[in-house]
């Protein structure tokens, strides 16, 4: 352990904080909170909203759901464009909301992993280009796998956190704040905060330090991830993200698992299959995870038992989407489904050689 005040910690804390804004697409100093994704969600709207404030959020999965409660618990006035989980978001429904009220902020998640669709945020920032509206955004499950172009898309805040495609436990939240939220954020009369304040971490951060106490070994682990993936190449790492998501949604087609998600934009860090019929979604995870030792996931919302997710983000390769299909065969096999055996392998080793 190293002190979180002395001059060891501040040089990885500032050289972590450079590596984060290629990734993030941006000229801001990232700020870091010892916090998992929902925390800096919420700081993500507590740090602009005043009670009584309007905040609109576009609600197409867990996660626009997600920012709908915390804007409620934290008094703000809460208006939703709902789509249809999966689907695509009319971007006209949402200049039509715009335009419909004085919103202080638009809420659009980046990568939503509870259906596999990646909104589309450079659609957003124009919307929000030239009005008062500040357009906020989570990558948690998306920053590292999915193209971030804070600055060029107009993203006034974009949270992330440390355990996904960053390759760390949980236990990281990162926040990157734009100047024209600043003022915003900094005015008098704004919500009530403290640990969270953006505000405290940004002046902590002109001292090369946070606020509070951070979390000295994990940011130390994000130090060294980040060095991983600018050793690799940002732009490598993106492409590698699309080939083996493009190649698992291939082989899990083939078994006759549909994607679920109908959108334009597809994710590459995490895809969602539709269970066939007569299975549970619940059955397979478990299946897997008590035979192969391969966790998936499933739903923990309204999709629970229909859907199951599978990860494509981090430190993998070709080597894992085979051996997940392998098993994945096996099990789906064992609990009834009419599947070819070795289908969903072959038509990712298929498309992983083109």
């Amino acid at each position: 352990m190293i002190s979180h005040r002395g001059s060891q910690f501040r040089e990885i804390l500032s050289d972590t904080a450079r590596q984060l804004q290629p990734i993030f697409g941006t000229k801001n100093a990232p700020l870091l909170f010892g916090c998992s994704g929902t925390g800096v969600m919420e700081a993500a709207l507590v740090n602009v909203l005043a009670p009584g404030e309007r905040v609109l959020i576009v609600s197409n999965g867990q996660w626009g759901e997600r920012f709908a409660a915390i804007g409620t618990a934290i008094g703000a006035r809460v208006d939703t464009i709902d789509v249809p989980w999966g689907g695509d978001v009319d971007p006209y429904a949402v200049e039509a909301a715009l335009k419909s009220n004085d919103y202080r902020a638009l809420v659009y998640v980046h990568n939503e992993s509870s259906t596999g669709a990646v909104g589309n945020l450079e659609a957003a920032g124009r919307l929000v280009r030239h009005r008062d509206t500040l357009l906020i955004t989570d990558t948690v499950s998306g920053l590292g796998g999915v193209e971030m172009l804070q600055d060029q898309w107009g993203v006034d805040i974009a949270v992330s956190a440390s355990q996904k495609c960053l390759m760390c436990p949980p236990g990281i939240g990162i926040a990157s704040v734009s100047e024209k939220a600043w003022p915003i954020i900094r005015r008098a009369g704004g919500g009530a905060r403290f640990y969270l304040d953006f505000r405290r971490a940004a002046d902590a951060w002109t001292k090369g330090e946070t606020a509070f106490t951070p979390p000295v070994s994990l940011i130390r682990g994000l130090h060294v991830a980040l060095q991983m993936i600018h050793d690799e190449g940002l732009a490598n790492v993106l492409v590698r993200h699309a080939r083996l998501a493009n190649a698992l949604r291939a082989g899990v087609n083939a078994l006759g698992l549909a994607t679920f998600t109908s959108a334009e934009r597809l994710s590459n860090t995490l895809s969602v299959f539709r269970v066939p019929e007569g299975l549970d979604g619940k059955q397979i995870v478990k299946r897997l995870a008590d035979k192969h030792g391969t966790i998936i996931a499933g739903a923990r919302n309204k999709l629970d038992g229909k859907v199951i997710r599978i990860g494509t983000m981090g430190w993998i390769g070709d080597g894992d989407i085979l051996t997940d299909l392998h098993h994945l065969e096996d099990v789906l096999a064992e609990l009834g489904s009419r599947i070819e055996r070795g289908s969903g392998v072959a038509a990712a080793s298929t498309a992983l050689s083109d």
